[in-house]
C-alpha cells in the first residue's frame, strides 16, 4: 500500500461517491475518511460480498499489492474483499487504457459499468487490458477485489494512450487567462497567465497572439506542462494585440484558444544598442561603450555571473564607467542602457570582467627543438614578482594545478625602449604534440592576475628515437679500439652517442659524434687482451634516443664486442726491488711515470734505471742512458713510441753494480697529434 494524507471531511462527498459507485452502502464510520484525487479511497472487507461495514478504510495512492496473510487486523487470511474507487476530473477525456492484473477476482467499473471482470478462484497470475474512451468532466473508477484462498496479489493502472492514430480528442481550452503589459523602457513585455489544465496526456501550452483586426496568430512561447505563465515581448508599435494560450497533449492535439485578452503597447522608437567593452584591472572593472546617435544618457546594470537578476550601478552622460565597487577575483556581467530623451531605452550585449592584476601582455611563444619558449613584455609599473605557465592538450585552459606546468630557464631584460622582458622554457611537453597556453602573474601585493591570451602551439618533431645504427665495428689498435658504422639515415639526427658496457654494472659514457661522423676512437686502453664491449647510440635534434634504465636499454641498441691485442712482455722479472712503478697514459710527446721507493733506497743504493719492453727483440732496453738519483720520483721518457701501448719496469742499482727489478706496468701513448 502506498498511504496518502488522510483529511476529515463530511457524509455529502461520501455519498456522492456512493451513488457513482453503485449503491454500496455507505457506514458513518467510512464518511470520515475522504481521499483527494487522484488517491483512491480503500475498503477493506471481511467477506467477498462487500456486504457491511468496512473493518477498515483508508486511502491508498496506487494500486499494487501483494499479501501472504490478512491484509489487515480484524480481516481474515482467505475470503476478505477490497474496494477502491476515486472520483475525478479527465479533462476532455478520450481514450484509456485499464490494465489489471493478480490472483483470484478483479473486477472495474466506470461510472458504475463493468469494464473488467476476473472473477475467479485461482492460484496462476490472470492479467487483462482493457481499451476505454472516457468522456470529458468527472468520472468514478472503482475496482473489486476478493481473495478466496491463498496469496493475494493484485495490480491496476488507468493511462491515457497517446499516440496520435489513436487519440484524435482535443483538450479543453486553458482557463483563467490574463494578460499584463508591462513596458519597462528596455522593451515591451506582457506576462501572461493562466489555470492548469486537466488534461492527464497534457504536454504543455502554446501562446498565441495577433494584431487586433487581423485572423492571423503567431505563435510566440511554448511551455511545459507544469508551467502556466510565459513572457512575450510585444511589438512597441503602439498598436492593439490580443493573446490567447492553448493546451495540447502528447498525441500532439490542440485545444481552441482561451479567452483573448487585449493590450495596448507602446510606441517605442529606442535607440540603437550601444556596443558595450571591459577592461579589468586591479582597482576597478572599466567599462567603455559607443555612443548611439539619438542617446541623451546611459544606464549601467550588474550582476554576480552566477545570478540571473540585473542591478542598477549608475546612470551617466559618460561613455565609460569605472566600477569600483567590484569585488576583487570575482566575475560580474554587465550591460549598458542608451535612452533618448522619451527615455526609450535599448540594451548593449553583456560582457564579463573580473577585477584583477594586468594579465601578462604580448607573450609570444617558439618552437625551436627543445622545448616553447615564451617572451612577454611586462605590464606597466614593472611590479611582478612571480608567473606561472598552465598547458592543456583542449581549449580553454583551466589554471588549475593539473595543467601547471615547470617553465625553467627564466631570464629577464631589457629591450631597445627600455621595458623590461621577460622568457621562460616549457622543455617538458612531448614533440609533435598541439599545446594550449595561458600565462598569469603575481604582483608585489601578492595578487594573481587572470590568464593571458590563450596561445596555440605545435612541438615540432616526434617523440621517437632514430633507428639503431648498422654494421658496427670495433678494430682493435695498439691504444685502444676504432669504432665504426653505416651512417644513419634518420632526417633530424643530432649526433652519436658512444658507451662502454659492462655487464655488472652502470655502462661508461665515451663521447658523442657529431651527425655526418661514423667513427670514434674508444681509448686510450691498454692493449692486454682484455675484452670490452661497446654501444653506439643515434640521438635526433628532439631530444630522442634509447636511456638505460638501470638493467638495460628501454629500446633497442647496437653492440659490439672486441678482443684488444694484447702486447704484454713475454717475460717478466722476479719483483723484488724496493721500488714500484706506476706509468700513466700520455696526452704529449714523451712516457711518463711516478716511482716509489723505500727510504733506504735512498741511502743504500747507487741508482735508478729505466727499462722499456722491445717487442722486436723481446728483450728489455734501458732507456736512462745514466742512472736516476736514489731519490727520484717520477720520470719521463722522451723517446717512447706514439700511438702504442708501453710497458716499463724499473731496477735499483746497487752500488756493486747488481741490479734487483720492480713490477710491470703499461703507458699508452697516442698517436702524435691526437
Amino acid at each position: 500500500m502506498k498511504p496518502a494524507r488522510r483529511t476529515a471531511a463530511g457524509a455529502v462527498v461520501l455519498a456522492t461517491a456512493g451513488t457513482l459507485l453503485g449503491g454500496a452502502t455507505v457506514s458513518a464510520s467510512a464518511a470520515t475518511t475522504t481521499c483527494t484525487a487522484p488517491v483512491y479511497k480503500r475498503q477493506l472487507f471481511a467477506n467477498t460480498t462487500f456486504k457491511g461495514t468496512p473493518k477498515k478504510t483508508d486511502c491508498d495512492s496506487a494500486i499494487s499489492e501483494s499479501w501472504s496473510g490478512a491484509p489487515a487486523s480484524g480481516l481474515p487470511k482467505d475470503n476478505f474483499g477490497v474496494r477502491w474507487s476515486v472520483t475525478r476530473d479527465f479533462g476532455s477525456g478520450g481514450p484509456f487504457a485499464l490494465a489489471v492484473s493478480g490472483f483470484d477476482g478483479i473486477r472495474v467499473y466506470v461510472d458504475g459499468g463493468r469494464k473488467v471482470d476476473l472473477w475467479k478462484n485461482t492460484s496462476k497470475t490472470v492479467t487483462k487490458t482493457v481499451n476505454v474512451t472516457i468522456p470529458k468532466g468527472r468520472h468514478t473508477l472503482r475496482i473489486d477485489y476478493v481473495n478466496w484462498t491463498g496469496a493475494a496479489k493484485v495490480k491496476f493502472t488507468y493511462t491515457p494512450r497517446t499516440s496520435a492514430t489513436v487519440d484524435k480528442i482535443k483538450p479543453l481550452a486553458p482557463s483563467g487567462v490574463s494578460a499584463v503589459y508591462q513596458p519597462d523602457g528596455e522593451g515591451t513585455n506582457t506576462l501572461v497567465a493562466w489555470a492548469a489544465n486537466k488534461e492527464l496526456d497534457l504536454a504543455g501550452y502554446r501562446l498565441y497572439r495577433r494584431l487586433q483586426g487581423s485572423g492571423s496568430w503567431t505563435r510566440v512561447a511554448t511551455t511545459a506542462a507544469g508551467t502556466r505563465r510565459t513572457w512575450d515581448e510585444t511589438p512597441p508599435t503602439g498598436q492593439s494585440y490580443y493573446y490567447e494560450v492553448r493546451a495540447y497533449d502528447k498525441a500532439d492535439n490542440e485545444s481552441a484558444g482561451s479567452a483573448d485578452q487585449l493590450i495596448v503597447s507602446q510606441d517605442m522608437t529606442v535607440p540603437a544598442a550601444p556596443v558595450l567593452t571591459a577592461t579589468a584591472v586591479e582597482a576597478s572593472n572599466n567599462l567603455s561603450w559607443t555612443a548611439p546617435a539619438d542617446a541623451v544618457s546611459y544606464r549601467i546594470y550588474r550582476k554576480d555571473a552566477s545570478d540571473t537578476e540585473y542591478t542598477k550601478l549608475a546612470d551617466t552622460t559618460a561613455t565609460g564607467y569605472p566600477d569600483t565597487s567590484a569585488a576583487y577575483g570575482h566575475a560580474y556581467d554587465y550591460k549598458v542602457s542608451a535612452l533618448d530623451a522619451a527615455r526609450n531605452a535599448r540594451s548593449s550585449n553583456v560582457v564579463r570582467s573580473t577585477r584583477s592584476i594586468v594579465p601578462p601582455q604580448n607573450v609570444t611563444p617558439t618552437v625551436p627543438s627543445y622545448g616553447v619558449v615564451f617572451t612577454w613584455t611586462e605590464a606597466a609599473g614593472g611590479d611582478t614578482v612571480d608567473y606561472d605557465v598552465y598547458r592543456s592538450t583542449t581549449s580553454p585552459v583551466e589554471t588549475g594545478y593539473e595543467n601547471l606546468t615547470d617553465c625553467r630557464s627564466r631570464k629577464t631584460g631589457k629591450d631597445a625602449a627600455g621595458n623590461t622582458v621577460r622568457s621562460c622554457v616549457d622543455y617538458d611537453g612531448d614533440q609533435g604534440t598541439t599545446y594550449h597556453y595561458v600565462m598569469i602573474r603575481r604582483n608585489t601585493a601578492g595578487r594573481w592576475s587572470t590568464g593571458s591570451a590563450e596561445m596555440t602551439v605545435t612541438r615540432p618533431g616526434d617523440e621517437i628515437a632514430p633507428p639503431p645504427v648498422t654494421n658496427l665495428t670495433a678494430e682493435p689498435l695498439e691504444y685502444g679500439f676504432k669504432l665504426d658504422w653505416d651512417d644513419s639515415t634518420a632526417a633530424d639526427l643530432k649526433e652519436y652517442q658512444v658507451w662502454e658496457y659492462h655487464s655488472c654494472c652502470t655502462p661508461d659514457y665515451l663521447g658523442t659524434v657529431p651527425a655526418g661522423t661514423s667513427e670514434f676512437v674508444a681509448g686510450p686502453e691498454a692493449a692486454d687482451g682484455g675484452s670490452h664491449m661497446y654501444v653506439v647510440i643515434p640521438e635526433d635534434i628532439y631530444g630522442n634516443y634509447p636511456r638505460f634504465t638501470g638493467a638495460y636499454w628501454d629500446e633497442p641498441v647496437s653492440r659490439v664486442t672486441a678482443t684488444e691485442l694484447d702486447l704484454r712482455p713475454t717475460t717478466v722479472p722476479e719483483d723484488t726491488a724496493p721500488c714500484s712503478l706506476n706509468a700513466y697514459t700520455t696526452l704529449g710527446d714523451e712516457g711518463g711515470m711516478y716511482i716509489d721507493c723505500a727510504d733506504s733506497v735512498a741511502t743504500e743504493a747507487a741508482g735508478i734505471n729505466v727499462y722499456r719492453w722491445d717487442r722486436t727483440t723481446r728483450t728489455y732496453v734501458r732507456v736512462t742512458d745514466t742512472p736516476l738519483t736514489p731519490t727520484a720520483t717520477s720520470y719521463t721518457d722522451p723517446t717512447v713510441p706514439h700511438g702504442t701501448t708501453v710497458y716499463y719496469l724499473l731496477s735499483v742499482v746497487a752500488h756493486d753494480g747488481s741490479e734487483t727489478f720492480s713490477n710491470v706496468d703499461s703507458s699508452v701513448s697516442l698517436p702524435s697529434g691526437a
